[in-house]
């Protein structure tokens, strides 16, 4: 019978936030998979957890992903933890749960911090439905066209940025959403300088030129405000879309189909429409 991977999060700052619950885990299983040794010692060190520790991570997980699922298969139980917060989440440990999955092996989550819900909790944004969209490459035409693709994301975006990288980023945002975005930063959570500041884009990139970043973000991003239902768009607008569309190489019911999403006319009555004008 194999063991069972645990998923453990672990404080993202405040230390009073990891549960027994987690602490009991961490003091059962037979090994320790760590982002960084060195940290997760810290922190069993406090806790006065005595396991092996191994190490996980982006640059040896091809080779430490098979071995821990081998020890798994094996009947051995792992904990796998990050630095901060929860495991697999925008990280790594992804790919081991998803080699877990695939050897039958049972997952399991041991549930704690997560920065990007404290931030979005407390921004005071829209909550109901977001989009976790994590950090933005650092290749500047793959970081172009993830920030294009939201151009017009209704819902709440959710992004983590280092501090060097927050005045380009504050630059590109007002790029593609607008200086008047509205948007909250949040810093060093659960720490001793936690702040969150509520703005728009615009506010933070002037603060910032006065300010040092400092800490790691949560960037909170207001979705696209929603269209009024009144477009101003007349029917001829409608049809000349659908011809515009048709001159493109689209089929009638395709651009009739893509014409009525934009518009909001019906599809029959545009059909008909742009039948009668070809």
């Amino acid at each position: 019978m194999s063991g069972i991977l645990y998923l453990v999060a672990t404080p993202i700052g405040n230390l009073g936030d990891f549960s027994p619950r987690a602490v009991d885990t961490l003091q059962q299983v037979d090994f320790i998979a760590a982002e960084d040794t060195r940290v997760s010692l810290k922190l069993l060190n406090h806790f006065g957890i005595k396991r092996q520790l191994i190490s996980y991570h982006e640059h040896n997980q091809a080779a430490a992903g098979p071995a821990i699922v081998e020890r798994l298969l094996g009947g051995e139980s792992c904990a796998l933890v990050t630095d901060a917060g929860m495991p697999a989440i925008s990280d790594p440990g992804e790919g081991l749960v998803r080699l877990a999955a695939e050897s039958g092996i049972e997952v399991q989550a041991i549930p704690g911090c997560c920065a990007a819900i404290a931030a979005l909790a407390v921004s005071g944004l829209p909550t109901g439905r977001f989009t976790f969209e994590g950090f933005l490459s650092m290749n500047k035409k793959s970081r172009r066209e993830h920030l294009q693709s939201l151009k017009n994301e209704k819902r709440t975006m959710i992004f983590h940025e280092a501090p060097h990288k927050l005045p380009s980023t504050l630059k590109d945002f007002a790029e593609t959403f607008g200086a008047d975005r509205p948007m909250t930063l949040s810093r060093e959570l659960t720490k001793l300088h936690e702040e969150t500041m509520r703005c728009t884009v615009g506010e933070a990139i002037a603060h910032y030129e006065e300010h040092t970043p400092r800490g790691e973000y949560v960037l909170i991003i207001s979705g696209a405000p929603e269209e009024d239902e009144e477009t101003g768009l007349t029917m001829e607008d409608a049809v000349a879309r659908v011809l515009s569309l048709r001159e493109n190489g689209l089929r009638m019911k395709e651009a009739v189909k893509q014409a009525a999403e934009e518009t909001g006319f019906p599809k029959n009555e545009l059909y008909n429409a742009a039948l009668a004008a070809e």
